[in-house]
């Protein structure tokens, strides 16, 4: 078992599923035959041309199921910026290298070692598991999780939690190691705002110029300060950081203790406000030509109950001349910080690391996780993994020389024996 998540991990990254790219199709071929290869049934299924994604189910001691998912796709890699070419997989210096080792091949390898050991030896889940290995993550989910919500609903039949990335990772503060585990994330607001306006010669007195009427609604975007809104999930991080670290955090100053605070201060310092980042701008096609219509891409994310009063204030500060159309709304998820579930995640990694200090976090970002939610499923972000303090592990998400522990899976699939696994196994 051990030994064979790093050459998953390895083999999974030589798969280039870049997405926009050529699809997942031979990564979910590779995880099916895998799966098959130990008698668990895998039903493979495409939403379009090589779009694949990959579902099973193990049936465990009750009916009451429990989703582990993650995506196949990885984002865009140059490999002339990488020190490793980013789809070798190469194992060196105790690490597997590549694109998608830390997003989230490292996580998919991790479960695909534990289920394929425990069918060897017999063991039975706790509760059924359903396994998702999913496309198009790192886009709008539209060809992954929510084609497999909305047309392949059976599949997660009796889910009523599930597990899926960026949480139950070591962060290094002061010395202690501390492990958060997303009880939620942000919600998605991608935008293309458009301003419409009169075309004409370059030379003339702009009478209604549409690249104009849009940098002022960008630059009011821009400008505004969003204001503080503390969710639960962040205050009960707060409070825990306060436990380990012995000090208090000043919740009037939350921008100014975070970068205070380092690593620890990473974890909500863009988890306490609503955001919305300009990213791309269309205009024009020569210069002494006014064009009537001028767009641009927002990135937009607000906290956990917080979607209504993000997208008045959108409105208000771009005015009555631009037009807004989603590329993508999501709901903000948000599960029980409360529920024995969450109290089991932080008893996993406690088994495996009796120095470790789990805590609740909200993620900034968003998973496919937002899909599940909206059938009923409970997200929690835990794909453990033990880091060296040297390790920028959020540096590597989408970046360059992406790496992932070989130590760290193994860590990870004895965290998830210990959570998963019948307690009579």
């Amino acid at each position: 078992m051990a030994g064979e998540v790093s050459s998953i991990c390895s083999n999974l990254i030589r798969f280039d599923t870049t997405n926009p790219g050529s699809g997942e199709r031979p990564a979910a071929e590779y995880v099916a035959e895998l799966l098959a290869e130990v008698g668990i049934e895998p039903v493979v299924f495409e939403s379009a041309s090589r779009r694949t994604s990959v579902v099973a189910r193990i049936p465990g001691d009750s009916p009451e199921a429990l989703l582990v998912h993650g995506h196949l796709d990885v984002v865009p890699a140059e490999p002339a910026d990488w020190r490793i070419h980013p789809f070798s997989g190469e194992i060196t210096g105790g690490c597997v290298w590549g694109r998608g080792a830390v997003d989230m091949k490292g996580t998919l390898s991790m479960t695909l070692a534990l289920v394929r050991d425990w069918a060897r030896r017999g063991v039975r889940p706790a509760r059924d598991m359903v396994l998702a290995f999913l496309a198009d993550e790192e886009a709008t989910g539209e060809y992954g999780a929510r084609y497999a919500v909305r047309r392949r609903r059976e599949l997660f039949d009796g889910c009523t939690e599930a597990i899926g990335e960026s949480g139950g990772y070591s962060v290094e503060v002061r010395g202690r190691r501390v492990y958060p585990i997303a009880v939620g994330e942000r919600g998605t607001a991608w935008m293309r705002l458009t301003a419409d306006g009169v075309a004409g010669h370059g030379s003339r007195p702009p009478a209604d110029n549409a690249v104009a009427e849009l940098c002022h609604a960008l630059s009011r975007l821009a400008a505004h300060r969003w204001p503080v809104r503390l969710t639960p999930g962040v205050a009960a991080l707060l409070t825990s950081l306060e436990e380990i670290l012995g000090e208090r955090i000043d919740r009037d100053r939350l921008e100014q203790e975070a970068e205070r605070l380092g690593r620890a201060g990473t974890l909500f310092a863009a988890q306490i406000r609503n955001s919305a980042n300009p990213t791309m701008l269309q205009a024009g096609y020569k210069v002494n030509v006014i064009p009537g219509t001028a767009t641009a891409h927002v990135d937009g994310r607000f906290l956990p109950g917080y979607r209504e009063e993000f997208l008045e204030t959108i409105d208000r500060l771009l005015g009555p001349r631009i037009t807004r159309e989603f590329l993508s709304l999501e709901e903000a998820p948000d599960a029980s910080l409360n529920a024995p579930f969450f109290e089991r995640l932080r008893a996993a990694i406690l088994a495996e690391d009796g120095q470790a200090r789990p805590v609740p976090y909200v993620m900034s970002g968003g998973t496919d996780a937002k899909s599940f939610a909206g059938i009923g499923i409970r997200g929690y972000g835990f794909a453990p993994l033990r880091l060296s303090p040297d390790l920028d592990y959020f540096g590597m998400f989408h970046g360059v020389d992406e790496r992932v522990p070989v130590e760290g899976l193994e860590f990870g699939v004895r965290v998830l024996d210990r959570l998963l696994a019948s307690p009579g196994a």
